[in-house]
């Protein structure tokens, strides 16, 4: 299962459909670029709410899972906990990984 979250991360970076920062990922939702923000579960509580909002109010989903370290070796990024999926595509078979991990 993670092996294949790892792969689309990977594929997803590669293509130029992954975003990966706090303030990138925010900018991205402002200007609703972001189809799906996944967030590490290890994140300050405030960050997490700040994102939780923003997607509200901007009709994205969001999901919460693993740590930020396992993430950004996901995506082969260091110290990063939070990324932004841009292409539907990658966003629904991301999503559907992560909701068959839970």
């Amino acid at each position: 299962m993670r092996e294949r979250i790892h792969s689309y991360f990977g594929f997803a970076r590669k293509s130029g459909n992954l975003l990966s920062g706090y303030n990138t990922c925010m900018y991205g939702l402002q200007k609703r670029k972001i189809r799906l923000l996944i967030l590490a579960g290890d994140l300050s509580e405030n960050t997490i709410e700040k994102f939780r909002r923003q997607c509200e109010k901007q009709k994205v989903e969001l999901r919460i899972c693993s740590t930020v370290e396992q993430l950004s070796l996901f995506a082969g990024e260091e110290g990063k906990g939070v990324f932004g999926v841009t292409d539907r595509g990658f966003a629904d078979v991301i999503r559907e990984e992560i909701d068959q991990m839970k």
